[in-house]
């Protein structure tokens, strides 16, 4: 485990009502300066992979991108890390469902209200618009999983939705396939087609 992976250990502990000891004096020893706060893993993977794409190390820059399991558990996290707890810099991208929850915590922490960006539906959706549908299938194809969205499609229930809006419940429908499709889908983008809020939020740490 590296050290930013032994800081997110110590501060999902905390958040669940554990000593903060360890994420103190290990923020202090990382020099973490900022973290940002997402949803899940493949959000993670998602802005891991396209700062890959642009050079950067985000853990050598004292930046750490943390999943919460949940964007309800942002208030939690922001009281912690933010002006009330380490006083670091928060950063977050979120769903438009989700904006609320991100508000609040921000406002309760009193964290800047610029900080996190928000994506029309959610970021699955922001990434198929700016490939493109055809372009996502190739990826599918590629990556040896057209066998199984061809049997997705068929089910009765993906028959009302929109070919967009069934891509994106593909992507959720097995174990590990959102972290592997939000790492694959940014690395096929164009450098000019990163959706505006992934591309904010990197811009921004």
């Amino acid at each position: 485990m590296t050290g930013m992976g032994a800081f997110r250990e110590a501060v999902t502990t905390w958040a669940a009502g554990g000593s903060g000891d360890l994420a103190r004096e290990l923020a202090t020893g990382l020099s973490v300066r900022a973290v940002v706060l997402l949803e899940g893993p493949s959000d993670v993977a998602a802005v891991s992979a396209l700062a890959a794409r642009r050079g950067r190390d985000l853990e050598a820059e004292g930046v750490c991108v943390l999943a919460m399991g949940g964007a309800m558990s942002v208030g939690r996290f922001a009281g912690l890390l933010g002006p009330p707890g380490l006083d670091l810099r928060l950063a977050g991208l979120c769903d438009e469902a989700e904006r609320r929850f991100y508000t609040r915590g921000w406002e309760r922490a009193g964290a800047a209200p610029q900080g996190f960006f928000v994506c029309a539906a959610d970021l699955e959706d922001e990434l198929i618009r700016a490939l493109g549908e055809t372009r996502v299938e190739e990826l599918v194809r590629a990556e040896g999983d057209l066998r199984a969205l061809q049997t997705f499609l068929r089910q009765p229930a993906q028959r009302d939705r929109t070919s967009q809006q069934r891509l994106r419940r593909f992507f959720g429908t097995k174990k590990g396939r959102k972290i592997h499709y939000g790492r694959v889908l940014v690395e096929a983008l164009d450098p000019d087609r990163v959706p505006a809020p992934l591309d904010g939020l990197l811009t921004s740490l």
